[in-house]
């Protein structure tokens, strides 16, 4: 074969190898059969310590539940997950949980029940605020792991025997809302084990959020580029506009975000309120911003709304006493901005903020709202507020 006929075999054959191993990994990893043994595992956990499978030599049983931070389902399986940890602890089982995801391939509007990411640091911080009682541990860097597992959605549970071979995968209960579980299989492999009996349901389907594998990146990028093509536009609004705005007779979760072009935390903080907005607005949720630049240096708060992708409602002060702006808004405003507002349908405000937002807190505040799980999707309205009641200090945060 000549040189240059070679090379182009060479190139060719490369491409088609390159074609054919992206489409073997964006093929979901087979599930560990049942019987087959522990495969080993050396992650970090979110107290700083490094797990591997022996580091649960000791126990009898060992019970591992592939979960995650921003899935509701999960979400709404943590506190059963806890129960089993608490359950069988003092009974040689040992339970550990592994987050597969990529932090990187989640999508912001895959987000929306959730204030954390996937990230280890993340999960440190879920961990710390839900009171985990079990190892959490990170396989997102190289999912390794999850593909020698196959983990089919989150949460996924394995149990092993005392030989570490796989006696149950699948789902923990039948219901992700636990009033309406009837069957609990991973808690029956768990007894059944323990009586030294046959595990009586080997295997189920389970149910909640893919697996974040790092191909999906690219949603994750097309996602953001689609965003980023968003129309963005300003309209102006006056006192009484203002006030019918935080009154919030509507049905959504309002958050109002007053900023202007001269002001550098203002400017700074825009991205994560588009952020934000990316997260929750398929929700009941809407993101409006107020600028409390002059009328006429409109053309220059929407040049820099449209810089910073801010595809929300957004209003332009028609007025140039900035006094009369902050009092429709908030009495309880020291002038300075920015100020945010996190007001329920009725005109309750849930939270309050005179300086840059607390991303974190401001999250939570949201979620603590609209819920975790898909069973708090119904619609809810806070009791209709006096006149003033608007301005009482932000309501405490719900985790």
């Amino acid at each position: 074969m000549r040189r240059g006929a070679f090379i182009t075999h060479l190139v060719f054959s490369g491409v088609i190898f390159t074609f054919a191993a992206s489409i073997a990994t964006a093929s979901p990893p087979e599930t560990l059969k049942i019987g087959s043994p522990a495969p080993d595992f050396k992650l970090p956990g979110v107290d700083g310590k490094t797990y591997t499978l022996d580091s649960f030599r000791d126990a009898e049983i060992l019970v591992i539940v592939f979960t995650c931070d921003h899935c509701p389902t999960a979400q709404a399986y943590e506190d059963r997950i806890k129960r089993l940890a608490a359950n069988y602890k003092d009974k040689s089982v040992a339970l550990v949980a592994i987050s597969p995801n990529d932090p990187d391939a989640v999508r912001l509007d895959e987000m929306g029940y959730t204030d954390l990411g996937d990230s280890l640091e993340d999960m440190k911080i879920r961990a710390k605020d839900h009171d985990f009682n079990f190892p959490y541990l990170f396989d997102g860097a190289d999912q390794k792991v999850a593909l020698a597992y196959g983990p089919a959605a989150t949460p996924h549970a394995f149990v092993f025997d005392r030989s570490r071979k796989l006696r149950f995968v699948g789902r923990i209960d039948n219901s992700d809302d636990p009033r309406r579980a009837t069957t609990h299989e991973t808690r029956d492999a768990i007894e059944a084990l323990l009586a030294g009996k046959p595990v009586p349901v080997e295997q189920t389907k389970t149910f909640g959020c893919s697996i974040k594998w790092t191909e999906k990146r690219d949603s994750a990028r097309k996602s953001a580029d689609a965003w980023a093509k968003e129309p963005v536009s300003l309209k102006t609004i006056d006192e009484k506009g203002i006030k019918a705005l935080v009154g919030n007779d509507g049905d959504k979760l309002r958050l109002v975000n007053v900023w202007a072009t001269w002001c550098g935390p203002c400017v700074e903080e825009l991205p994560e309120l588009v952020k934000i907005n990316h997260m929750y607005r398929r929700r009941r949720f809407e993101l409006v911003t107020i600028s409390a630049d002059s009328p006429d240096e409109r053309d220059q708060a929407l040049k820099m709304l449209k810089e910073k992708e801010v595809s929300a409602i957004n209003y332009l002060f028609d007025g140039d006493d900035k006094y009369k702006l902050m009092d429709a808004l908030d009495e309880k405003s020291t002038g300075a901005l920015p100020h945010t507002l996190l007001v329920a349908p009725g005109g309750k405000v849930i939270y309050r903020k005179s300086g840059p937002i607390e991303p974190l807190e401001l999250k939570k505040a949201i979620v603590g709202y609209l819920g975790r799980t898909y069973a708090d999707d119904a619609p809810k309205r806070l009791p209709k507020a006096d006149p003033d009641s608007r301005r009482e200090t932000g309501a405490k945060v719900n985790r």
